[in-house]
């Protein structure tokens, strides 16, 4: 390696040399930064970690499956109460209902003759409530 060459941190087959097209503003601030970059390399999660997150926002992206989430903060509910709050088929629910179970954002049990589902724990009602939170404070 050259000495106006940097090997990025976090993808180390990705280097990065002073003489690239791109302006001082990009490439320039990481090699003067290589130093803190590689101090902070622990500080990226690993790629699977970031997987598995980035699965968790690709839920909460869709607003029925949002829709749900926010219902269960009030409790635990089945199929047919979410149906009505949420106004979609019960083939709909019960297709998002199993996604969300598949990235672990609600868990089921069954009561009798009915499946509850709720969140699978309190990290979940927190990522509803921050992100309607923060959403009320755009609508101002």
């Amino acid at each position: 390696m050259s000495s106006t060459e940097v090997i990025h941190p976090y993808r180390p087959s990705l280097s990065i040399s002073k003489g690239c097209e791109h302006d001082e503003a990009c490439c320039g601030a990481i090699i003067r930064n290589s130093e803190a970059l590689y101090a902070n390399a622990g500080a990226i999660p690993s790629d699977t970690l970031i997987y598995r997150t980035t699965e968790i926002f690709a839920a909460l992206a869709d607003s029925t499956r949002f829709k749900i989430l926010a219902s269960l903060a009030a409790g635990e509910l089945c199929v047919h109460e979410l149906v009505a709050i949420c106004d979609v088929s019960q083939s709909a629910v019960s297709h998002q209902l199993r996604l969300l179970k598949d990235r672990g954002l609600v868990f089921s049990r069954r009561d009798g003759q009915r499946v509850v589902y709720r969140f699978s724990d309190d990290h979940v009602r927190s990522l509803i409530l921050i992100g309607l939170e923060h959403a009320s404070e755009q609508e101002d």
